[in-house]
């Protein structure tokens, strides 16, 4: 499949130069309705009830205990894109909560200047020089791209916690990421309802936020968004 996020550009390159590429807009927009009936029914009345009913500290500790457990994936990824301080940095923060901060519940490691260095299979394909591909929106996860769909997979082929543990305590990890979503939900309510009940086409609207937002989170320039043949101009709406 890496092969494939690559392979396209000089086939679609004078359709995406200058503008967002996303040949599957339709199948996107029926997943993209598919994702927000969901969050209506679902995923918003269960965070609401979540939120309500636990404080901030529970569910600060959940998030913590999550960003714990997503940490050897972290290091993994930072040594295949020849990030080894990244990698020694999140070794010793997940040995830091895992012991002093109870399994991770808490975060000692960020109170002596230890922060997590976030890393993902995606951003390992773009350094290792992979084209963002197609937009894809994907069932659950919501919006992405074909790099990030494959990031995606393969991150979830190399959580040790589920690749090593066995039944039941694979689903430990599981079950931490759900209510660390169900908080970032409840916490982040606002903007959502902004963006997906409020917004006149929320499906554009959510495209163009992850875009903008993955592209800087991968420090790309300019010059990199219009020499990646699947880019668009990230000041095109202003």
């Amino acid at each position: 499949m890496v092969w494939f996020v690559s392979a396209c550009a000089s086939e679609q390159a004078k359709q995406a130069v200058g503008g967002t590429y996303d040949p599957f807009e339709a199948e996107n927009r029926g997943t993209h309705q598919f994702n927000k009936d969901m969050d209506r029914w679902i995923v918003d009345p269960m965070s609401q009830g979540y939120g309500k009913s636990t404080s901030g500290g529970v569910r600060d500790a959940f998030g913590n205990f999550a960003s714990n457990l997503a940490l050897p994936n972290d290091i993994i990824n930072n040594i295949l894109q020849g990030e080894l301080d990244s990698a020694v940095q999140n070794t010793g923060r997940f040995a830091m909560n895992t012991i002093i901060g109870l399994a991770g519940f808490f975060d000692p490691a960020s109170d002596v200047n230890m922060p997590r260095v976030e890393a993902d299979f995606g951003q390992t394909l773009h350094v290792w020089g992979a084209a963002e591909g197609p937009y894809v929106e994907m069932p659950f996860l919501g919006p992405s791209n074909s790099r990030d769909a494959v990031g995606v997979v393969v991150d979830i082929a190399l959580n040790p916690f589920i690749v090593i543990l066995q039944d039941p305590q694979q689903y430990v990890g599981i079950f931490a990421y759900i209510l660390d979503a169900m908080g970032n939900r409840y916490e982040y309510d606002a903007v959502i309802q902004a963006v997906l009940y409020d917004s006149a086409d929320s499906y554009a609207q959510a495209r163009s936020i992850y875009l903008q937002n993955r592209r800087f989170d991968l420090g790309m320039s300019a010059e990199d968004l219009y020499s990646d043949p699947y880019s668009d101009d990230p000041y095109e709406d202003f």
